[in-house]
């Protein structure tokens, strides 16, 4: 049954739960194309669940979303704040409850898609969240290490205590990392031992383009990355060097950071280009481990 039957199916279907569609899958899997083709079929809108097309200046990094292709469909949560601010991913789930919500009062199907896992599961499953109240000495006392050694020493720290964990936080990540050792240390307790998914909010349709033949994903995002750097990536990135000296938020970002090494003369041009291509594949990998949960819920 190709996608088109099961979103006729999904839609025909009888439930007591307000309907969603999740387009999910790796990096560069053909999820845009996807999106777009169901949303006009359906007449409705899309949220992105991308961590990064949320940032304005962030574009040919993030192969974001063009004009042209936006002009066909509503897109939601992109180019929503400049590249030096941060943003949680409980405030994107505010923002976006509020979308699902008038889209569900239109009657009108919310599609989500893109890749960050934790953005897509903040909307559609139940959480219990660690109640835990913060620890200012320890918390200062963290960030001075990490000032002191290094991002990844506090990492390697949470890898000690909850490996578990540590598997789902990126070591640059600080803010997270640091969160996850004061609620282990305070309380014995991972972070995941307060989490739990109990059901899923909405029924939802999970669908993704993705055929499960890694050579081909990963030789396309090798192409990619090589096209990003052919319409401008560095410049894009020197831009933002420029734009915003005193703030590095945005170069935790896959295809910036490593520019960044790159004009530091830490890399040449061949290196960087590879580095992105690795980084990126490394990326799809993680996705694909992380979107692997969503097979419990598929219907067969």
């Amino acid at each position: 049954m190709d996608f088109t039957e099961k979103v006729k199916d999904f839609i025909n279907k009888k439930s007591d739960k307000k309907k969603i569609i999740v387009i999910y899958g790796p990096t560069w899997s053909g999820k845009t194309d996807m999106s777009i083709d169901i949303a006009k079929q359906l007449d409705t809108e899309i949220i992105s669940t991308d961590s990064r097309q949320i940032f304005q200046e962030l574009n040919i990094g993030t192969w974001k979303i063009t004009e042209e292709e936006k002009k066909w469909v509503f897109h939601h949560m992109i180019d929503i704040i400049s590249a030096d601010t941060e943003y949680s991913s409980w405030a994107f789930k505010n923002e976006s409850e509020k979308i699902i919500s008038n889209l569900h009062e239109n009657n009108k199907i919310p599609i989500l898609c893109w890749g960050t896992g934790l953005y897509i599961d903040s909307l559609i499953f139940n959480f219990n969240i660690p109640k835990v109240p913060a620890d200012v000495s320890l918390r200062e006392q963290l960030e001075k290490d990490a000032e002191v050694h290094g991002k990844e020493y506090i990492y390697n720290k949470l890898c000690e205590i909850d490996p578990e964990y540590a598997k789902e936080l990126h070591p640059n990540n600080l803010r997270y990392v640091i969160r996850a050792l004061e609620v282990k240390i305070l309380t014995w307790k991972s972070k995941r031992d307060f989490r739990e998914e109990k059901t899923l909010k909405y029924d939802v349709l999970f669908l993704t383009p993705y055929i499960g033949n890694r050579e081909l994903l990963y030789n396309r995002i090798n192409k990619r990355v090589k096209m990003m750097f052919d319409e401008g990536l560095i410049e894009e990135v020197k831009t933002l060097l420029e734009t915003y000296k005193k703030s590095d938020f945005w170069m935790k970002t896959i295809g910036y950071k490593e520019i960044v090494e790159y004009l530091n003369w830490f890399l040449t041009e061949e290196e960087c280009i590879a580095m992105v291509q690795k980084h990126n594949r490394n990326y799809a990998k993680k996705q694909l481990t992380w979107f692997r949960k969503y097979n419990n819920y598929i219907e067969q």
